[in-house]
């Protein structure tokens, strides 16, 4: 009867108004992809009106959250390790493969490793860098391995846009791989939760 109340239909309005923070999020991942905000538009198949009769050109627009995740996904890793798909494939069980090379995830509660208490090293399973050590890991309650810190210089991070929202994924700097996500909500004296998926993770315990 006569739509939707005035300021229900404000509202409305304002939550279809992309937020001042994902437009500068956007810009920020259009600078490092290598495409500059003003050509943006442009080079996302937006067209931008040309100034004419003296009117003020349309401000470009910014890709929206699949368009913002195909210029992410673009930047191409520099592994040390590289090998094709085929090899990946022969050298990896299925399970492996899907989480490593296809940043698949395992199902919380099925890792052996979620119990494993000993000291030593968990090292990456697609080439054998060592990621954590046992004096990082920590139960979280979440049915993954999750560790508060890596061994320095060990991983790289990257914008994951794949979820409902935003993530931040981490995976060997050494292969590539995908090794799970890092949040904010960890223990002392990182604040850090790496989540990982046991499956990608060999243990190697201390000698003696």
């Amino acid at each position: 009867m006569g739509g939707a109340p005035k300021a229900h239909r404000q509202v409305i309005a304002r939550a279809d108004r992309p937020s001042r923070r994902f437009s500068l999020e956007a810009g920020d991942l259009l600078e490092r992809s290598g495409l500059d905000r003003q050509n943006s538009s442009t080079a996302l198949g937006r067209p931008v009106r040309d100034r004419k009769r003296g009117r003020r050109p349309r401000r470009a627009t910014y890709p929206g959250p699949h368009e913002i995740a195909r210029v992410c996904y673009s930047e191409p890793m520099a592994p040390k390790i590289s090998k094709t798909d085929v090899e990946w494939q022969e050298q990896l069980a299925p399970d492996q493969y899907q989480v490593l090379r296809c940043e698949g995830t395992e199902r919380p509660g099925t890792s052996p490793l979620n119990q494993e208490k000993r000291q030593g090293t968990y090292v990456c399973v697609g080439c054998g860098q060592p990621l954590f050590s046992s004096d990082a890991k920590y139960d979280s309650g979440t049915g993954w391995p999750s560790f508060f810190a890596p061994l320095p210089g060990t991983l790289e991070t990257k914008a994951d846009f794949k979820g409902p929202a935003p993530r931040t994924e981490y995976h060997c700097a050494n292969c590539g791989g995908h090794h799970g996500h890092v949040f904010d909500d960890g223990p002392d004296p990182t604040g850090k939760r790496y989540c990982s998926n046991g499956v990608v993770l060999n243990f190697i315990p201390d000698e003696g």
